[in-house]
């Protein structure tokens, strides 16, 4: 049986999983990121765990590579690049340095690129050759694709949308330092801090008067919205706004058949999804209206970010 290891870098946790070729995590793991600062500690320790993975599966388990997704990862220099919530600063020669432990076929790329060529080999984005995949997670990742293929970029930093300023340098920091960046907003973080925003705003009662930001937690604020509390639900049209207008802009770029959302805030179904496409489509250029798709990620029932890293190894083998 012929699985790749899929490994997605996170600044809390790190997963890893054994994945087939229909993009299915056969067994998986995770352990803390911040645990091991000392960079060839933490790649002895992927390297023991994929060791440990392939013992919980079948003897005739053939590993054929790994496939690694991590915030500011260059596909072309195979670095990771002053990712703000890692804990190894500058730039880090992660693929060079697992080559030396790891005598197997090894890509790294941006986690929210690798996304996308998930959802172009194992999700919903199968035949399409326009998209563009959207995560939600603590902050906002974009990966392109167009003419079926991913946009990768110059020195492999493209989709980097997050970043993008929507208030003229007037407004919330990003994590790499941006004023108005759109992941501010829209993001599991950024829904957080327009929670405090809205209670600020409007008077009505809310439950989270009574609740500390570090004890505020996204499914929390999606609970609450299904419940009726008036700050969750505003803040939800707040961010499905800003969203849907920066979709709305971005569709400008490739025209793409569909968006794809995943991440933890995608997880709050229609409180983000409702709100995101009417202004989407409000804002949308008449050429393009009626015309673009806003879709939950087909990897949701899979470990979207597993096997969106496995991708870059499986797709060698697509053919």
């Amino acid at each position: 049986m012929n699985v790749v290891a899929g490994i997605d870098i996170g600044g809390t946790k790190t997963k890893i999983g054994l994945v087939n070729q229909q993009g299915e995590s056969l067994v998986q793991t995770f352990f803390r990121t911040k645990d091991y600062p000392d960079l060839d500690l933490f790649l002895e320790k992927i390297n023991s765990t994929i060791s440990e993975l392939k013992n919980q599966t079948s003897r005739d388990t053939n590993l054929l590579g790994v496939g690694i997704g991590a915030p500011n990862a260059s596909s072309k220099r195979g670095t990771i690049e002053n990712a703000s919530n890692l804990v190894w600063k500058g730039s880090v020669p992660l693929l060079e340095k697992l080559k030396e432990k790891i005598n197997l076929p090894a890509k790294l790329m941006n986690d929210a690129s690798a996304a996308a060529l998930g959802e172009m080999l194992f999700g919903d984005a199968k035949g399409m050759k326009d998209f563009i995949v959207v995560t939600l997670g603590t902050g906002f990742g974009g990966g392109i694709v167009a003419n079926g293929q991913l946009i990768d970029g110059y020195d492999g930093f493209a989709g980097e949308l997050g970043h993008i300023d929507l208030t003229l340098g007037d407004g919330r920091l990003t994590g790499l330092g941006v004023r108005g960046g759109l992941e501010a907003y829209v993001s599991a973080t950024g829904l957080k801090r327009t929670i405090l925003y809205m209670l600020c705003k409007y008077n009505e009662e809310s439950r989270f008067r009574s609740i500390a930001y570090n004890d505020l937690h996204g499914e929390e604020i999606t609970k609450a919205a299904e419940e009726g509390d008036p700050i969750a639900i505003k803040a939800f049209e707040y961010t499905g706004k800003i969203l849907g207008f920066a979709l709305a802009n971005f569709t400008a770029f490739t025209q793409p058949e569909a968006f794809f959302l995943l991440g933890g805030l995608a997880g709050s179904d229609k409180w983000i999804f409702e709100p995101t496409k009417k202004y989407m489509d409000t804002y949308l250029l008449d050429i393009y209206k009626g015309k673009v798709k806003l879709l939950p990620s087909g990897l949701q029932d899979k470990n979207a970010a597993i096997s969106g890293a496995a991708a870059l190894i499986w797709s060698e083998f697509k053919n």
